[in-house]
């Protein structure tokens, strides 16, 4: 395994942001991720595990070393009545292996289409979109302990899932790599199009007959018109959570801002939209040199050429401090600053 020096990583992050890495390599399975800590250059190092690069901002170089994971493999392990059970390398595309499950009519991820990434990435931050999250359908995964170098077994309950959380963004944060991810997926599918503008979009579409592939064609659909292509204007997706608020704050904020976006949550709580947060601060399609906020999602902070991954980060603490001022409320972030 080549381990190099000084790799520039704008190819790896979809920021397209312009850093370096002491010391870069990748790995293909467990093995060569063990032989890499092993070696002199890592083991001596701060290091970091890269996947797809589409939740990361580079704000310096990274001093140390840059192991990406590139396990490929996309197999059914098992199968019961109502359930197939789909193991998939933490390299495989995420798209692409959510489109292999449509494909083998296997559902419940067709409303995540189009999100960016690796399939590794996807228990660590939870993701989800239009109604769906990954812990409805995860069933394990395997992960390798970067200090005890062993393969340990983690269950849905095990991962902690929680509104983009697990148990890896936390206690044990940078002590795993993901290796593999197993997803328990119906042979009969339940169809979730109550969320956003997917009813609209299928009927704009002119679908008579619902499926998976419609409801994943609508999302794409969906997605493409509003969120930038990180191919053509670099971006890492929804930089903010929606923030959670109590009911007490809910009422409060409601009575100043009639019009305030919010979504019920168990026990007298509710989600705010942080999009409508930052569009009412007057952020949206703000542009400061190359570091911006995308003109139809204020989600989305983007770096339209030559933004330092420090001004992206300075943009997002000024729009964070503005939505303090004026409603109170705390955003976070969901990108990893690096």
């Amino acid at each position: 395994m080549l381990i190099s020096e000084n790799v520039l990583l704008k190819p790896y992050n979809t920021f397209g942001i312009t850093a370096t890495a002491r010391y870069f390599s990748t790995f293909a399975n467990a093995q060569e991720l063990e032989s890499l800590l092993a070696d002199g250059r890592v083991s001596g190092q701060p290091r970091m595990i890269l996947g797809g690069g589409s939740n990361i901002l580079l704000t310096k170089n990274y001093d140390g070393a840059m192991l990406k994971n590139e396990i490929k493999g996309i197999t059914v392990v098992a199968e019961d009545n109502d359930y197939v059970y789909v193991k998939a390398g933490a390299g495989e595309n995420w798209h692409g292996f959510v489109q292999y499950c449509i494909g083998q009519n296997l559902a419940g991820l067709e409303n995540l289409s189009l999100i960016p990434g690796n399939v590794g990435a996807s228990p660590m931050q939870n993701i989800g979109a239009y109604g769906v999250e990954i812990k409805d359908c995860f069933h394990e995964l395997e992960a390798f302990h970067l200090q005890e170098k062993k393969l340990v077994k983690f269950n849905n309950t095990d991962c902690k899932f929680g509104y983009r959380e697990s148990v890896f963004k936390h206690e044990y944060k940078n002590q795993f790599a993901i290796i593999t991810v197993t997803y328990k997926l119906s042979k009969q599918p339940h169809f979730n199009t109550s969320y956003g503008a997917i009813e609209a979009e299928l009927e704009h579409m002119g679908v008579k007959e619902l499926s998976i592939r419609a409801i994943s064609d609508a999302v794409i659909n969906i997605r493409s018109s509003k969120l930038p292509n990180p191919a053509e204007i670099g971006n890492a997706g929804s930089f903010f959570k929606n923030p959670s608020i109590d009911g007490a704050t809910y009422r409060r904020l409601k009575e100043t801002f009639p019009n305030v976006v919010a979504y019920p949550l168990p026990d007298d709580h509710f989600k705010l939209a942080a999009g409508w947060l930052i569009e009412q601060c007057g952020w949206k399609g703000f542009r400061e040199g190359d570091a911006g906020v995308h003109a139809k999602q204020s989600l989305v902070l983007v770096n339209y050429g030559q933004a330092k991954g420090s001004e992206i980060y300075h943009l997002s603490q000024q729009v964070v401090d503005s939505v303090q001022q004026k409603f109170g409320v705390t955003l976070e972030r969901e990108v990893n600053i690096i």
